[in-house]
């Protein structure tokens, strides 16, 4: 049976809102929403999804082939001990603690390894000057 979905259009610009408004955010017309039924399956998915997702069964662990990949030394034998022998290739590696633990010296200190690998230090909290003094 397929699940009703109510959506509001504006008639102006083409917005498309969960509720009525009074007012369009994109195009700051008046009392232009009007309701519109959009008809969709329970429980299916889209076209557009189903083509990226990869075919997988369920598989048990014993059966999981490990692939040793080689590891990034990141120039700090702690840091690579704590990552299981260094960084994997394609791996991300999220630094969580409380304020002032030393998360952003230690990321600092893995950038300017002598370690042959080109790093990009992104901060949402220090200045440039702030890094550099650190540095």
């Amino acid at each position: 049976m397929a699940k009703v979905k109510k959506a509001y259009f504006c008639k102006e610009c083409g917005y498309e809102a969960p509720k009525w408004m009074g007012r369009c955010p994109a195009c700051g017309e008046w009392n232009t929403f009007t309701e519109e039924i959009v008809a969709r399956e329970s429980g299916s998915v889209p076209a557009a999804m189903t083509s990226a997702l990869p075919r997988s069964t369920p598989q048990r662990v014993g059966e999981i082939r490990s692939n040793d990949r080689p590891r990034l030394d990141l120039g700090n034998a702690e840091v690579n001990r704590v990552l299981g022998g260094g960084l994997v290739p394609g791996s991300l590696v999220l630094l969580g603690g409380e304020p002032g633990i030393g998360k952003s010296t230690l990321s600092l200190q893995i950038a300017l390894a002598d370690n042959g690998l080109k790093t990009l230090y992104v901060s949402g909290e220090e200045s440039a000057e702030q890094i550099k003094m650190r540095a």
